[in-house]
């Protein structure tokens, strides 16, 4: 089974600006559990497991879209870590909700638990992310962490999970001109840029497309003469009648 991330670069779950996104999700998952009803699994560690926001995520994946939904509450210290590990194993979809990736990557780390999610992605979990949640997996991060715990009053450069190659910076529409010379100073070649409701999608770790619901995603190449910009081509979403495991078709 192909292994699938999207990387969504901001939106609010509460507000349904990312649904056309998560209507695709939730049709990959569909399609991947047949007959049976697919569960979605959802990691609030960015926000210190804000329950307001982990009940617009459930909201939207059940009432919309009918996907049982869980969540791992990691930060909670009353709740066991082999308990979390378990509804890993049942999740057809990893969700990682966004806030404060430093403080992300840090938790996962020191419980033990990434392996755990790592897993599960190369087994055919399919994983998704937004804004923190979406920037993590890379190489290297643009973020606003040290920003919003006062360290520092600009964006920086961080060491991400590794999963997916290069740099990138969610909420690009806001970025551009800053993370132009972030890249620059980074010394990687390869970067992306993806905007407030839109998504990068990897298939086994490749760059093959975005989803829109009003943003862009962008490929970014540290050039001499500077750094080059271009679109990414466009998923349709996928017909209602389509079992198959692929992408949504795609377009240029």
């Amino acid at each position: 089974m192909n292994r699938l991330l999207f990387a969504i670069g901001g939106g609010e779950l509460r507000t349904k600006t990312t649904l056309p996104i998560d209507r695709v999700i939730a049709s990959v998952l569909r399609r991947r559990a047949g007959e049976r009803r697919p569960c979605a699994l959802f990691f609030g560690t960015a926000s210190h497991d804000s329950l307001p926001y982990f009940n617009s995520f459930r909201k939207i994946y059940t009432s919309v879209f009918d996907i049982k939904v869980d969540v791992a509450l990691l930060t909670k210290k009353d709740v066991p870590l082999a308990r979390i590990r378990e509804k890993i194993e049942l999740a057809d979809l990893i969700y990682v909700g966004g806030g404060d990736t430093c403080y992300l990557i840090d938790v996962w780390k020191s419980t033990g638990i990434l392996p755990d999610i790592l897993a599960a992605y190369r087994r055919g979990t399919v994983l998704a992310g937004l804004s923190a949640g979406a920037v993590c997996w890379f190489e290297r991060m643009y973020t606003d962490s040290f920003k919003m715990n006062g360290l520092c009053d600009e964006y920086r450069l961080y060491d991400g999970l590794g999963l997916l190659p290069g740099l990138m910076s969610p909420h690009y529409e806001g970025r551009r001109q800053d993370f132009a010379a972030a890249i620059e100073a980074s010394g990687l070649s390869e970067a992306y840029g993806v905007d407030t409701d839109a998504a990068l999608v990897f298939e086994n770790e490749t760059p093959v497309g975005m989803l829109s619901a009003g943003g862009g995603c962008y490929k970014l190449k540290r050039l001499a003469e500077g750094v080059s910009e271009t679109p990414l081509a466009t998923f349709f979403e996928a017909e209602s009648g389509d079992q198959s495991d692929a992408l949504p078709r795609m377009t240029r």
